[in-house]
């Protein structure tokens, strides 16, 4: 087995190339980025958490939008990176073959049958995602966005503590875009 240090630079060599120059949605950051901050998020809830498998959750964590922002196949992944990888990262993978809003719960109920690591992945993905949101949402999209995110939650309790405390927090601050959006309107 590869020491973390390799396992981490050869799977973020790999997301990087698949992700070429997409960027963060309303932003101009890399979309690397991204899936650094994610798996940073992973790095701290393995040191809190016992017996948590770092090098696969890294994996997962920067190899996660693969199937569903790129042109990488699950099969692909399966050769490069296993069957475990491919199979996490298709959890975490919203079927195109669903209607958009069925897609986050079938990702949800496929990811519940995954090893915990995968569960603490998309906590750390939403914890991530939820920054200011684009200038372009609506006040109805961030209310939707702020309403899948407790649905993340509620969905992986006991996926990981330390996670999951980081996603309520992140929650209840990411409500106040909800607040400002309002006092605005009521000033006009």
């Amino acid at each position: 087995m590869a020491d973390i240090q390799t396992i981490y630079q050869e799977t973020i060599k790999f997301a990087a190339e698949k992700h070429g120059a997409q960027k963060v949605k309303g932003a101009k950051i890399p979309y690397v980025v991204h899936l650094s901050n994610v798996t940073m998020e992973i790095f701290m809830a393995a040191r809190k958490t016992h017996g948590f498998d770092l090098g696969y959750a890294l994996q997962v964590a920067l190899l996660h939008d693969t199937i569903e922002d790129t042109e990488t196949t699950r099969q692909e992944l399966e050769m490069v990176f296993g069957k475990d990888i491919a199979d996490a990262v298709w959890a975490l993978t919203g079927d195109p073959k669903l209607l958009k809003e069925y897609r986050l719960s079938d990702s949800l109920a496929k990811i519940r049958q995954c090893p915990r690591e995968v569960g603490a992945v998309k906590l750390a993905d939403r914890i991530t995602n939820l920054q200011a949101p684009p200038k372009s949402w609506s006040k109805g999209h961030i209310s939707d966005y702020l309403f899948d995110a407790k649905q993340i939650l509620k969905a992986l309790h006991g996926s990981n503590e330390y996670l999951e405390a980081r996603l309520a927090a992140k929650i209840e601050e990411y409500g106040k875009y909800l607040k400002v959006e309002r006092s605005e309107s009521l000033k006009v």
